[in-house]
């Protein structure tokens, strides 16, 4: 594994540390750094400059239920959106992709409903992009439809920031919606601002299997083929009942025809193209700030260590959360809530929110966020690294004396 922000979520039944003591422990590390000078080039909340913060009407800013539905025109075909929310100012909006075999409902609702998600999301657009024709109702593709290649589905992204006049975004993707994500960085790098990647898998299929795909193809059903990419062999041996639910919303809310078209052509995506600055000739990686997420024995548990090496330790994150199966955006939402949270401020985006399960005041601040964040990642890289942006990210002064140090933080959600 490459050296980075390593944050490991305990078990239930693991000893965690309490909110108010991880305060404690931020506080502490942000004051053995008072000398350093971080300049904050993007606006933080409004009471930063002395007005009123948007965080104390957050019922007026933006009404949680007002979505709107839009299917947008791009280069390849029509993509079906959902939308809350106009951009602010500079703010970037908040960007979802799924998975293959879900859809932005089956992938997102519970996190997005979770309510302290809501408190977040209160201050954003959010845009929620369903794969063509995944969404619920979606019309069967015509006989003979060529479904968008993966780099393609990447390439349809920019008509939908153009067309909502988004500045830039802050992507949430799972599983092949991380991977479009990503390839949509890659190749857009000056639209994205963060990424939140779940499950992302950067390696392309190998012959073998591809062909071990084609053979469960003649001998099992669609959903059956999915699930193992979805959830855990412990969840699926156990038949848990999110598994079993699962398994019938995937067979009767997306089209079957239109599910075999993308699941073969995510199955027959390449690597994607990205190595850590200094590893190859002419390196290119992901260049904005990235929290990486799997649970514990998940599917993509291999992939996403594979990415977590192909990516900058200086503004990388990897959270592994535990009790929380392959699809932690449902398991665990409060967890990965407050994960997201933190990544927000550690931009520069979020000066605090009121966290309901706390009596007394707000959660740290960006800046205290990124001091903390800063000095872990001087800990824990294993070498200083060419081309530091000049974004309200980690900073590293790590060199390469500097042992790579795994350092866990353990929070009680």
């Amino acid at each position: 594994m490459g050296p980075g922000l390593f944050w490991n979520f305990p078990s239930k039944t693991s000893c965690t540390v309490s909110q108010t003591l991880l305060q404690t422990m931020l506080l502490s590390r942000m004051a053995g750094m008072k000398e350093q000078q971080f300049i904050e080039e993007k606006p933080l909340l409004p009471e930063t400059r002395g007005q009123d913060t948007e965080m104390e009407n957050c019922e007026t800013f933006v009404p949680v239920g007002d979505w709107k539905e839009h299917d947008i025109d791009t280069p390849y075909g029509m993509l079906h959106v959902v939308i809350r929310g106009a951009p602010k100012g500079n703010k970037p909006a908040i960007l979802t992709y799924h998975d293959v075999g879900l859809n932005h409902k089956l992938c997102f609702n519970t996190l997005f409903h979770n309510e302290d998600m809501q408190e977040i999301t209160k201050h954003f657009v959010v845009c929620h992009v369903d794969a063509p024709g995944q969404h619920i109702g979606a019309p069967q593709m015509p006989a003979g439809y060529q479904y968008p290649t993966m780099d393609q589905l990447a390439g349809m992204l920019p008509s939908v920031v153009q067309h909502f006049g988004f500045k830039s975004i802050v992507g949430i993707g799972v599983g092949a919606g991380a991977y479009i994500l990503a390839k949509f960085a890659l190749i857009f790098p000056d639209l994205v601002e963060g990424l939140v990647l779940l499950n992302i898998d950067p390696n392309g299929k190998g012959w073998i299997d591809w062909a071990a795909t084609k053979l469960s193809g003649l001998t099992s059903t669609l959903p059956d083929i999915v699930l193992p990419h979805l959830f855990s062999q412990e969840e699926l041996m156990s038949n848990t009942e999110l598994v079993q639910s699962y398994r019938q919303q995937i067979n009767n809310t997306i089209n079957q025809f239109n599910l075999q078209l993308f699941w073969n052509m995510y199955n027959s995506r390449r690597d994607l193209e990205m190595n850590r600055s200094g590893t190859v000739l002419n390196a290119k990686t992901l260049r904005c700030p990235v929290m990486l997420v799997v649970g514990d024995n998940a599917p993509a548990e291999e992939g996403v260590v594979e990415c977590n090496s192909k990516l900058d330790p200086t503004n990388t994150t990897f959270l592994k959360m535990a009790d929380s199966g392959g699809l932690p955006q449902i398991t665990q939402p409060g967890k990965l809530t407050e994960a997201f949270k933190y990544f927000l401020q550690g931009m520069g985006y979020i000066a605090y929110i009121k966290d309901r399960r706390m009596s007394g005041g707000p959660v740290p601040s960006a800046s205290m966020t990124r001091l903390a964040r800063s000095r872990t990642a001087s800990l824990t890289s294993g070498g200083s690294l060419d081309g530091s942006r000049n974004r309200a990210c980690t900073h590293s002064d790590s060199s390469e004396g500097v042992g790579q140090v795994s350092h866990t933080m353990e929070v009680s959600c």
